[in-house]
């Protein structure tokens, strides 16, 4: 009756606080700002464990991503900082967890007394969450250096393996190329076939085989691929140069067998007008001459053999001894010759060479004496020991049969001396200018 007989607009106006907040509680005075200060000290620490939870989240995913790339100590010590923040967040997690189940600030029955100490506890679970929350920022910030180095391998990983996969390809398709043309690339083939198993490790991904692993493992394939794919494309080239060479060397020996029937008259001359000494170191020449090109037609028969069955590696080989074979025999062969020229050219006039060598020994001694007032005894000794070496060559020269070249190689070792010291003289001041 006595709710009946109240004016309208008061009931009208009682009506929302009886439902403000969803509820049917009615807070009057200082009890009322008590609890609305416990519930908005509920809502911060609630935010600062969504926030610290969030953080949580996104650093686990940053971790995960620096333990599959780096497995450095400096990564091993970041994993274990984070799982000691991670048993700091559990705490203080159970501690907000906790506070919160404690204080029901619901309640009708609630006294001022339990909303201090709830307000106190969820303030310090706050507290408690934010500072970690801190900690936990600062050690996100420290990771940067780490993270952005496996960020950087991870966005390698996958295009290092399709260019693998595409490089396998290429040289799948150069090695069908090839065998279309009539070549066997046999070799080629089976290093191609033993990249198979690495692909299969390429597909079964990061997961399985480490980021590091299959980033290392798809650059190594790709290398080799790509060997093989070059090779072969070269291949009809090369099939081309080893006939050429081997026409090259054949008409080599043959014109060094030629050369070689030569050295027989040419001995004969050197005997005839010159002492033992110049001429006895060549005696086996056409002998020798005939046996390396023997040898020499050997190899290139088996050099043919290889390049018709296609073992490039053999032919190639058996070719670079035909050719170091030849070179030997030639030079012996133009030795006898040379040296017949030499002698005639020496025996004629003496004063040319005698002259030429005292002229390399006079430059190295104006070297010498450049920018000092005496020479450096360094190089003083060797230069007076040139000379004087000459002049016994010189003097070697009297007699009925003067060993004509033991003069020539005693001028030529006497240039040699004199151009050593030219290059010590040089380097030295080129050293000491730097």
């Amino acid at each position: 009756m006595t709710l009946a007989l109240l004016p309208l607009p008061l009931l009208v106006a009682m009506v929302p606080q009886s439902f403000a907040g969803g509820g049917t509680r009615r807070w009057f005075g200082r009890g009322e700002g008590q609890r609305a200060e416990a519930q908005a000290a509920k809502d911060a620490a609630a935010a600062a464990f969504y926030e610290l939870d969030t953080a949580q989240r996104d650093l686990r995913i940053s971790i995960e991503t620096i333990i599959a790339v780096d497995n450095s100590p400096a990564a091993r010590r970041a994993a274990e900082e984070y799982e000691g923040i991670g048993r700091r967040i559990d705490e203080v997690s159970q501690g907000y967890i906790t506070a919160v189940d404690s204080h029901d600030l619901d309640r009708d029955d609630l006294d001022g007394a339990a909303v201090s100490r709830a307000r106190a506890d969820l303030t310090r679970a706050k507290d408690e969450l934010n500072r970690v929350k801190g900690d936990l920022d600062r050690f996100a910030q420290g990771l940067g250096p780490l993270l952005q180095s496996a960020e950087t391998q991870l966005a390698r990983l996958a295009p290092a393996v399709e260019r693998a996969r595409q490089a396998l390809l290429a040289a799948s398709n150069a090695l069908d190329a090839v065998r279309a043309r009539g070549l066997k690339a046999d070799e080629l083939a089976a290093r191609l076939a033993a990249l198979a198993p690495e692909l299969t490790k390429l597909n079964q991904g990061a997961g399985q085989h480490g980021v590091q692993e299959t980033i290392r493992r798809a650059d190594d394939v790709l290398r080799k691929a790509e060997a093989v794919r070059a090779e072969a494309e070269r291949l009809p080239e090369k099939a081309a140069e080893i006939d050429k060479r081997l026409v090259s060397l054949r008409t080599r020996a043959q014109a060094i067998t030629t050369r070689a029937a030569k050295v027989d008259p040419v001995l004969s001359e050197l005997r005839r007008r010159y002492s033992a000494a110049c001429w006895q170191d060549l005696q086996q020449v056409p002998e020798q001459a005939a046996q390396s090109v023997k040898q020499a037609e050997v190899k290139l028969r088996e050099a043919q053999q290889a390049r018709d069955e296609q073992r490039w590696a053999d032919a190639t080989s058996r070719l670079g001894t035909v050719r170091a074979l030849l070179d030997g025999t030639d030079e012996a062969v133009s030795a006898a010759g040379d040296r017949l020229q030499r002698l005639d050219a020496v025996s004629f006039d003496r004063q040319k060479e005698v002259e030429r060598t005292r002229f390399v020994i006079r430059d190295a001694q104006r070297l010498a004496m450049t920018g000092r007032n005496t020479p450096d005894p360094r190089h003083a000794g060797p230069l007076d020991e040139a000379v004087a070496r000459l002049d016994r060559a010189v003097a070697g020269l009297e007699g009925r049969h003067p060993d004509w070249w033991h003069f020539l190689t005693e001028t030529e070792a006497v240039r040699q001396t004199a151009a050593r010291v030219v290059q010590e003289i040089r380097d030295a001041r080129g050293t000491a200018g730097s």
